[in-house]
């Protein structure tokens, strides 16, 4: 920032013998905020849906300029749906942003341009149903506020309608100024800015490149900047440009930046979420720090999984499985017998004994093995 900027996992067979011989644990097993009997069950309260607060009111365009005043850098991060969004509410980041981004790196296309307005509507949707405490933005998509003042008017008014967001984001510089006082002071509506590599018209830029590298093109910058504040811009996302343009830009404006490859110097920064956690496939952009690498854990889990459901080890009965009442299950069983004359095999409470037969004997022969060494 700028001087200017006011226990161990519990075994599966373990689990078994908890599950049968201990039934307040396995009452708490149950119940807990992390483990709903199945995930499509509606939650029954804020805490079983794991949505608590996160420890904070909710924040507004208020909170952002108090961390501005108060020179802390703001952290924003996309989300794309709702278990992105919960992610975010949960690790506290301030502002959420619901990017077109999306359009490459969770629909697949090449570019950002292809996304529509009601697929943004459907993801902001989805977000703000993950999200309690932080203030969300959303893109604006291509070709929504290009035009005219009242064709962006009405976009912006359908993303805080319809898709639930508190703010939104129009990359442009200042020839869009007019369209933005319209959506800011026509409609109310808080905007975010967005200049520097702007992915929308990267083909006009000859590309995903760095902006602003001579003293022309710096320059430019800085009017677009200087522009976007006067339209009524309550922040300015800074984009692939060198960190010593993003610095005099956060230094001459009164309103935060938001830095995304433009170097410490600005107010705050932003990522890609699905670039920080490894798991876009095709590049990471030279800016990006991993701060994960979830793709191979991803992986690794899928395949597990299959060779489990190949080798019929999952699921266990007594574990993942539902079990009917012992006397209900006794007359099916013989129901079961005389009518398809089929002997099925164990289940609930009898499978769990067997599991804890096989513990006992798992540690007695090595408890035998340890005194005969």
């Amino acid at each position: 920032m700028s001087s200017r900027v006011c226990g161990k996992p519990i075994g599966s067979m373990a689990f078994a013998l908890a599950a049968r011989n201990s039934k307040p644990v396995r009452q708490a097993l149950i119940t807990g905020p992390l483990a709903r009997a199945y995930s499509a069950r509606p939650p029954s309260s804020a805490s079983e849906s794991g949505r608590e607060p996160a420890g904070r009111s909710k924040a507004t365009i208020h909170t952002i300029k108090k961390l501005y005043r108060e020179n802390k850098p703001i952290a924003m991060m996309t989300a794309y749906d709702y278990p992105t969004a919960v992610a975010c509410e949960h690790a506290g980041i301030d502002l959420v942003l619901v990017g077109d981004s999306l359009a490459m790196v969770a629909l697949g296309h090449e570019d950002t341009s292809q996304i529509t307005m009601d697929e943004m509507l459907h993801h902001s949707r989805a977000v703000a149903r993950g999200t309690r405490s932080g203030f969300i933005v959303s893109d604006l998509p291509f070709g929504t506020y290009h035009t005219d003042e009242s064709t962006a008017v009405a976009n912006a008014i359908r993303m805080i309608k319809e898709g639930r967001a508190e703010a939104v984001k129009l990359e442009a510089g200042r020839r869009a100024a007019p369209r933005i006082d319209a959506i800011v002071n026509g409609a109310g509506i808080p905007v975010v800015g967005h200049i520097g590599l702007t992915p929308q018209t990267a083909v006009s830029l000859g590309g995903f490149r760095v902006q602003g590298k001579s003293v022309t093109a710096a320059q430019a910058l800085i009017d677009d900047a200087l522009a976007l504040q006067d339209a009524g811009c309550f922040a300015i996302v800074l984009e692939a440009m060198p960190s010593l343009v993003a610095e005099t830009i956060t230094r001459l404006l009164n309103i935060p930046t938001i830095g995304i490859g433009a170097g410490p110097h600005t107010s705050g920064q932003v990522l890609v979420y699905s670039d920080m956690m490894g798991i876009f496939d095709r590049f990471t952009p030279k800016f990006c720090r991993r701060f994960a690498n979830l793709a191979p854990q991803m992986e690794g889990a899928l395949a597990q999984y299959k060779n489990d459901v190949r080798a019929r080890t999952f699921p266990q009965e007594g574990i993942h499985t539902y079990a009917m009442p012992p006397a209900a299950e006794e007359n099916w069983r013989r129901h079961v017998q005389q009518i398809y004359g089929l002997e099925l095999g164990e289940s609930g409470e009898n499978a769990a004994g067997s599991i804890a037969h096989t513990v006992k004997s798992v540690k007695s022969a090595a408890k035998e093995n340890g005194s005969s060494s």
